[in-house]
């Protein structure tokens, strides 16, 4: 049986952090890609440090939009907030080393008479929901994202300008009988433009954000805070240190509190299962748990490039659920076709909706109405009800 008091941590990176900024920009790479041909092939990956941005991979799509790239790289630079010194989006270097696609890869990929679309890759995926919040999201990763999302909301506005771009959290909660109910510790480290702050300033300014974004009853007497514990925090982003697309997978996910199968997402198009089957697998899980066989849920696909099919599913409910969990694996494949196309059509991964993912997580946001986190919908509950 599983453990019903412990305690958990997770973190969160801003999408000022080096890694995260890396990320936007491939991210809004694959959206001109795709906002010109939906059927783009991109796998786009980003190099920042001081004072220099480098992009590179490979694509198949206009030549337009490769020309384009230093553009995009501004953009996004300067609507994350950097005017420094060091590194500012008006003056940083750009070096652009996009190039077309391997022939080798796309016939692999690519549909033919006698073939479906194959996977864009090997791999293994897992997707994962558990009812420790409305959004089906485990609750330290859920909260660690919304106190830097609320922190940025107020940085961009001007309502807090001495806080920069660049900023880390990390929230240990305890749980008991399963469920959060406290904050143990809460750490924050945030970049700040006026030199003289101290961490007490820098606490002052943040903590009424926190406590607004917390339950009020999880932050007591014995919640450790560490804010900027190492003191002035003022030279962040690429030119304090360097930043690379992918690294931070555990963010984009679960927090750790589920297993991941080390692909990342930003940069890549929804042909590569590395992104659209971790959605899809996702989608499922989240469903699962919304139509009430289990509290907890976790979802394993497989796949091998060039091949349609998931070579393996895989469900575990931990314990927690009211169906076996085969009946699980089988009722997925039934209500979704989980081959590479069948899940870019199901969840309409075919535009531009990537770009906005980049930051504060993949999973656990609402469905918007252009298509983006159309995997965050539970519109299968009554499909899988069926299908069990």
């Amino acid at each position: 049986m599983a453990r019903q008091n412990y305690m958990f941590t997770s973190e969160s990176v801003s999408e000022g952090h080096p890694d995260k900024l890396c990320d936007r920009i491939s991210d809004a790479v694959l959206d001109a890609f795709l906002a010109e041909d939906p059927e783009a092939r991109v796998a786009c990956e980003t190099f920042a440090t001081t004072d220099r941005v480098v992009v590179g991979g490979e694509v198949r799509g206009t030549q337009h939009v490769i020309d384009s790239v230093e553009e995009i790289a501004r953009a996004c630079v300067k609507d994350i907030g950097y005017e420094q010194e060091g590194f500012h989006w008006e003056t940083f270097k750009m070096n652009n080393y996009l190039h077309e696609q391997s022939k080798d890869i796309a016939q692999g990929v690519d549909s033919a008479d006698d073939k479906d679309e194959g996977a864009g890759d090997q791999g293994i995926m897992f997707g994962y929901a558990v009812d420790e919040t409305p959004e089906l999201m485990p609750a330290p990763i859920h909260y660690a994202h919304s106190i830097l999302a609320r922190l940025a909301e107020v940085r961009k506005s001007g309502a807090e300008p001495s806080l920069g771009p660049d900023a880390k959290t990390q929230l240990s909660l305890r749980f008991e009988n399963g469920k959060p109910v406290s904050a143990a510790s809460i750490v924050l480290s945030t970049q700040h433009m006026d030199e003289k702050m101290t961490s007490g300033d820098v606490r002052d300014v943040v903590e009424p954000y926190i406590r607004d974004i917390l339950p009020k009853s999880w932050i007591n007497s014995e919640t450790e805070w560490h804010v900027n514990p190492t003191g002035k925090f003022v030279i962040g982003g690429p030119d304090g240190d360097a930043g690379l697309t992918g690294r931070k997978i555990i963010v984009d996910t679960y927090g750790g509190a589920s297993p991941h199968g080390g692909g990342a997402f930003s940069g890549k198009d929804p042909t590569k299962v590395d992104r659209s089957a971790a959605y899809a697998a996702r989608y499922l899980a989240k469903n699962v748990v919304a139509s009430g066989m289990a509290t907890r849920c976790v979802i394993q696909l497989s796949y091998a490039i060039g091949v349609a099919k998931p070579l393996s599913i895989y469900a575990d409910t931990y314990g927690t659920g009211t169906v076996h969990e085969t009946e699980i694996e089988r009722a997925v494949a039934e209500v979704m076709d989980l081959t590479p196309r069948g899940i870019r059509e199901h969840l309409g991964l075919n535009k531009p909706i990537y770009q906005r993912t980049a930051a504060y997580g993949h999973f656990g946001r609402a469905p918007e109405a252009d298509g983006g986190f159309s995997w965050e919908k539970i519109n299968l509950v009554d499909a899988l009800k069926r299908a069990v």
